[in-house]
């Protein structure tokens, strides 16, 4: 058997890697498809925004039944459902309603599953391992996306969907035979039992203290500057910088800085903890002040600049520097709500989807109405940052509160 807590965050950082590749291999692929079956831009858009609806309606879900049935059984299922819709995507591309259909599946399985990877580790691992252990989930999701999108372009996109597929199958067998969970039908187990054990709370209550809120409103302007990264940033490169398109394969090297930051970064918040005796609540604010300040004054420097390899370079350290947020808020959920943290992540991962909707259209209204400068997208995306940096360093805590 696996040594707990190295083999939980072993195995649920693979399960990360995979989930993330499987969410770029559409993306890339889309286009090969587009070609194959003649679809007009709507129904590319439809194929490629079916997978947000999957994903923000099951965030909840996740985090309330791992708690009711055990993260073991919900993380396997959530496996097996983005894994099995990747794997049929071949057979169902004729027609884009069933491709939809599967998108959406894709989407809900993965949606189960980082709520039910909280609630694993807040149950598994000891508060001074935590910010490694949530690095490296992050490092893991951030790899498989930089692997998904070298190894999809040489491959035909039937078969980069049946190769990434297959990989959660595995998973599955590995998850099945070596992770073992404790627990009765009535009593969850605990590597570090909450102060407070409350099992039935009121659903206002994940709405009504600003500990809570503080984590929520950082997780959402963390990610809506990644967002504008990941989906404009060959865009940006292509249309401003005047790149071509070996260029684009520069565009990988944020994701690579990202999962070495997350790694080294929580390996130096829990030094500060163990070795420096730091509290948590002021390394939490430490690192979620760097994750999110860092970015916002980064992604200021990237848009004043127009020689291309510069500009790589900054945001390449703006989103190296976002890694650091896996030791600061994206800890904290087990700390204010040990009992809970699955469904705080979920509360919070489904408003930080918001601006994965609303970023695409609003930065290509912005860009439009400022005659092809995107002065004003950076400008906003540095200022939400500074917002969220701001109201967590105000408003967070590392006591429970639920």
């Amino acid at each position: 058997m696996l040594t707990r807590p190295h083999g939980t965050i072993l195995l649920c950082s693979i399960a990360n890697f995979i989930n993330s590749a499987d969410q770029v291999i559409m993306p890339i692929a889309v286009v090969a498809m587009t070609d194959e079956f003649k679809w007009g831009l709507h129904g590319q858009g439809w194929v490629l925004s079916s997978f947000a609806i999957g994903y923000m309606s099951s965030q909840v879900i996740g985090g309330s039944a791992a708690k009711k049935y055990g993260g073991k059984k919900i993380l396997l299922l959530s496996v097996l459902l983005w894994s099995m819709s990747t794997f049929i995507v071949p057979f169902f591309a004729h027609s884009i309603f069933a491709l939809t259909i599967s998108r959406m599946v894709l989407g809900f399985g993965e949606g189960l599953g980082l709520p039910t990877i909280y609630h694993i580790f807040s149950h598994t691992i000891p508060c001074e391992e935590r910010s490694r252990a949530f690095g490296y989930l992050v490092a893991l999701g951030s790899i498989g996306q930089t692997m998904a999108t070298v190894i999809c372009a040489h491959l035909s996109w039937r078969w980069a969907f049946y190769s990434f597929g297959s990989l959660g199958f595995v998973w599955a067998f590995i998850w099945i035979y070596f992770y073992k969970e404790n627990r009765s039908s009535n009593d969850e187990e605990f590597v570090e039992p909450p102060k407070v054990n409350n099992i039935n709370v009121h659903w206002s209550e994940f709405i009504c203290h600003w500990p809570l809120w503080s984590i929520y409103i950082a997780h959402f302007c963390m990610n809506w500057s990644n967002y504008i990264i990941m989906q404009w940033l060959p865009t940006y490169l292509l249309r401003s910088l005047n790149g071509n398109k070996s260029d684009i394969m520069l565009t990988a090297a944020p994701y690579v800085l990202n999962s070495v930051v997350g790694v080294v970064a929580g390996h130096f918040a829990d030094s500060l903890i163990v070795k420096h005796k730091w509290t948590v609540l002021s390394v939490r604010r430490l690192m979620t002040s760097v994750g999110l300040m860092g970015p916002g004054l980064f992604i200021l420097f990237f848009s004043a600049v127009n020689n291309l390899p510069l500009a790589v370079l900054f945001v390449t350290i703006c989103l190296g520097l976002s890694a650091c947020n896996s030791s600061g808020h994206l800890s904290n959920h087990a700390e204010v709500a040990p009992s809970h943290a699955g469904i705080t992540f979920a509360i919070s991962n489904t408003l930080a989807t918001i601006p994965g909707i609303i970023c695409g259209p609003l930065t290509a209204e912005l860009v439009t109405q400022s005659h092809g400068r995107w002065f004003p997208v950076f400008i906003i995306a540095a200022g939400v940052n500074f917002v969220g940096a701001i109201i967590y360093l105000s408003q967070s805590a590392a006591s429970q509160v639920l």
